[in-house]
């Protein structure tokens, strides 16, 4: 089923994306949620569309100086996801989304994730509840200005 065309075309996107992650190695996050998570962002915000094509494992770990299996476990995690598809031989893809599935959903779990690593980080810091918020709100009223 998989690799079917109603899953991807190769048509004129079959040419491999160049991919703009960069990966903190002194974050708390591990290198393989870095790495997820930037592609997630990137499908979600439709700067990668279904179709694409990503790099090889091998040469995005190399891109980013990182061991290549943490480039594929990141694409594993992807790929059960239902993003992208790995296709021997072919390269790996990013997927059409299944019909029921809102690409609102993909962009507010996108959007939770960072939040939830924010309050974390927030907490670890010794910041209340109501020390959040107000940071959260001053945040928003600067980036709509």
């Amino acid at each position: 089923m998989i690799g079917t065309p109603e899953y991807f075309s190769l048509g004129e996107r079959s040419k491999v994306k160049q991919l703009h992650l960069e990966v903190d190695f002194r974050s708390h996050e591990p290198a393989t949620e870095q790495i997820r998570d930037q592609i997630r962002f990137l499908i979600a915000s439709g700067e990668l569309k279904p179709g694409d094509q990503l790099p090889t494992v091998r040469q995005l770990a190399a891109d980013l100086r990182v061991n290549f299996n943490t480039v594929a476990r990141a694409y594993r995690t992807l790929d059960e996801e239902g993003l992208i598809s790995t296709q021997h031989g072919r390269g790996t893809f990013v997927l059409e989304p299944p019909p029921d599935a809102a690409p609102e959903e993909l962009r507010r779990r996108v959007v939770e994730e960072a939040v939830r690593k924010c309050i974390e980080t927030a907490r670890g810091l010794g910041f209340t509840k109501d020390e959040i918020s107000k940071l959260v709100e001053n945040a928003f009223h600067e980036n709509a200005k």
